[in-house]
């Protein structure tokens, strides 16, 4: 197999796709757009979800992206070989366009054609869907890629918990996938039939891709009927592959990582891989300040807080800052190591560059903050952990007097406690934590779960009043006002924007009567596709740009508001009901937030 860098191989797959008349768009932001389902974009179909179900990408039917992603429900796993909680995801789309009989011989030509990845054709194995009462074995892909060149005895078939994607919710699109793994022990790979693949050794085998064929709609009723757009979704790890190519161990052996590793050894005098305690703490400090520093550069204004994606931030550096005590990372090192990551993605990446200087001071920021107490808040942890015996658990009240005295996320106590042979009452943290906070980790773990873009009808009234809302703050407080972030629900709507103070109620009374003017006017709400340099050329504004590419969607109501978005609108404004602000927020320095309904 050939060698790659990160550049190359992001360059050629993209330039392998457009050769296909496939568009190339930028990334999203890490934050959906107006989905209360995830925190984080979780996977490279997310951002392109309402596309999948229908509506037109002002890009076309055929797309392929680098897509930035967020998983954090394996944080506990960062520090082996091959987890990362800030990953890119290598992806190519089809709109109701191409199908199996398209997509399988391109994925077979970029894995073994010598233009591209150059892997020998025997070192290749795939999977299919087997079938089930509910749908039929996928034996057209098995033909497929057998006339590719396939081995027979290398294609393997596995039931829905391995070959099936979707839905994400209870209902909507899904269908079979087929995945591509390189086989790593032939002795072990040849000894299989071909519905043996899950009964594999460990490291046979090592999936380098993957390719969804989304046919099917599973209805209210659990049955699964036909989709009259038949989709197409795939999915490359960039780290991963590019760990497989090289032939390293680890994800953290790449390109990638090369230079941040060279800043932490100078930092600390240690070296990566001298043995497996410092490796681990290495890993971990590389992957979280690469997702800090992601976070804190995106487009949409993460920073460090106690609830939702801030808080996952916060979580994020404060353990970062934890495992690098055990290297002996001085106080003050994950800004300059955050600069290894924007030197090393800026080029791909400009909002990183942009951002650079927030991404630094919110990073030193945080660092300082937790440094202050870790010390003595470890010292309290060993007195606890001292007078439990092994096999104890640390009670809830306890677990949150080190969150709030401390700044111990309670994930973090967990981590400690494991190592002790303790346990924690995470049940009793809650509890306590609930009398504080008002949204408790729980209730944020469970927004990470997959789930399809909400495009309710009450949802898509209070998407339409949120750019009631924004015209109006730039109106009442000042013309600077941008969105800061969004999240939209069937109950309410959230916005997030920056502004020194909370409005005063003379100014939130004007903002309503603003809103509800609009409103009772019934203006249409008017959709234009053009270019992204005609769109701000006539004054739209737009905070997610970079999403939709050169050509854009633009809603105009009336004169009040022109913005580029890309979301679910009503047709006029005199359905949206009665507006009017329920609540404020201070969510950090100069970002308020305003929490607001229909009535």
């Amino acid at each position: 197999m050939k060698k790659f860098t990160s550049e190359a191989l992001r360059e050629l797959y993209l330039k392998f796709f457009e050769s296909k008349g496939h568009k190339i768009i930028p990334s999203s932001s890490l934050i959906p757009e107006n989905d209360p389902t995830v925190l984080f974009t979780t996977a490279g179909m997310h951002p392109l979800v309402p596309y999948l179900l229908g509506e037109k990408h002002p890009a076309g039917t055929k797309l392929c992206d680098v897509q930035k992603c967020v998983r954090t429900g394996d944080i506990d796993e960062v520090g082996d070989s091959s987890h990362c909680t800030f990953f890119e995801m290598l992806g190519n789309w089809s709109l109701g366009d191409y199908f199996k009989q398209e997509m399988i011989p391109w994925s077979f030509e970029f894995l073994t054609s010598e233009d591209y990845l150059g892997i020998p054709v025997e070192d290749i194995a795939v999977t299919c869907f087997a079938g089930d009462k509910d749908c039929p074995k996928d034996e057209e892909s098995a033909r497929l890629w057998k006339e590719c060149g396939i081995l027979p005895g290398n294609i393997y078939y596995l039931p829905k918990s391995g070959n099936w994607w979707g839905p994400a919710g209870t209902t909507g699109p899904c269908g079979p996938d087929t995945e591509m793994h390189i086989i790593r022990n032939h002795a072990e790979a040849d000894k299989l039939g071909e519905y043996d693949f899950d009964n594999a050794p460990a490291g046979t085998f090592l999936e380098i891709w993957n390719d969804v064929f989304m046919q099917y709609n599973k209805n209210a009723e659990g049955g699964y009927e036909p989709l009259k757009q038949r989709n197409v979704d795939t999915g490359m790890g960039l780290e991963r592959t590019l760990c497989i190519l090289n032939g390293k161990s680890s994800v953290y052996e790449t390109d990638i990582f090369e230079g941040a590793i060279s800043e932490i050894e100078k930092l600390t005098g240690r070296r990566y891989g001298e043995n497996e305690e410092t490796t681990r703490a290495f890993r971990v400090v590389l992957d979280h300040v690469r997702t800090a520093t992601f976070m804190l550069g995106d487009t949409k204004g993460i920073v460090p807080s106690n609830t939702d994606q801030g808080y996952i931030l916060r979580r994020i550096i404060r353990r970062a800052v934890r495992f690098g005590r055990n290297i002996n990372l001085p106080l003050g090192s994950l800004g300059s190591i955050s600069k290894i990551f924007v030197n090393k993605y800026g080029s791909v990446y400009p909002e990183l560059i942009i951002n650079a200087g927030k991404i630094e001071e919110e990073l030193c920021k945080e660092e300082n903050k937790f440094s202050k107490t870790l010390q003595q808040g470890l010292r309290e942890f060993e007195k606890i952990a001292a007078a439990l015996p092994c096999g104890g658990e640390i009670d809830g009240v306890t677990a949150f007097h080190l969150y709030d005295t401390y700044g111990f996320p309670v994930e973090i106590t967990g981590e400690m406690a494991r190592e002790k042979g303790l346990t924690v009452d995470v049940g009793g943290y809650e509890t306590a934590f609930a009398e504080h906070q008002a949204k408790s980790r729980a209730g944020s773990e469970q927004k990470f779960a997959c789930g399809l873009a909400d495009h309710k009808e009450e949802t898509t009234k209070l998407h339409t009043a949120t750019h009631l809302l924004h015209a109006a703050l730039k109106i009442v407080c000042s013309p600077e006002v941008e969105q800061k972030g969004s999240n939209i629900t069937e109950e309410r709507l959230r916005f997030d924007f920056n502004f020194a103070r909370k409005l005063t109620p003379d100014e939130v009374a004007e903002v309503e009567r603003l809103v509800n003017e609009q409103i009772k006017l019934d203006i249409p709400v008017v959709m234009k596709e053009m270019s992204l340099e005609e769109a701000k050329d006539e004054g739209f504004t737009g905070l997610f740009e970079s999403k939709y590419g050169q050509t854009v969607k633009t809603y105009s109501i009336g004169s009040f508001s022109r913005e580029i978005c890309g979301g679910p609108h009503v047709e006029s404004t005199g359905v949206l009901g009665r507006f009017k602000i329920a609540k404020q927020e201070n969510v950090s320095a100069g970002v308020k937030r305003i929490k607001a309904v229909l009535e």
